[in-house]
């Protein structure tokens, strides 16, 4: 069995978690909304929510976004429909973009 290692984050990483985790709680309690109540909309338990509020890094993305979504944050500063534009201009850049890629062998000239 493989040691398990501990995750860091960069500090940037963390402290852009706990700002969004604020935005959360306070847009949260702007609407007068409990945590159950938005729990229950993201379908999520009360607990993962508390955990989104206070900014923990390994909580599930999709679960953070969709409770910032259900409390009115918007995500990237922008309407659905310019998100979908977005998206759409960040596809037709991975399609020109390589399928992997993968550093260069370096060939050792062992020839003596």
């Amino acid at each position: 069995m493989s040691k398990v290692s501990a995750r860091t984050y960069s500090r940037y990483s963390l402290e852009a978690i706990s700002l969004l985790g604020n935005l959360i709680r306070a847009a949260r309690k702007e609407r007068k909304m409990t945590a159950q109540e938005v729990a229950d909309r993201a379908g999520i338990s009360r607990g993962l929510l508390q955990r989104i509020e206070k900014g923990d890094p390994k909580c599930e993305l999709g679960a953070t976004f969709e409770v910032a979504t259900i409390v009115g944050i918007k995500l990237f500063d922008a309407e659905a429909t310019t998100l979908t534009k977005h998206i759409r201009q960040t596809e037709d850049k991975l399609a020109l973009l390589p399928k992997s890629v993968r550093k260069k062998v370096k060939v050792a000239d062992d020839d003596f």
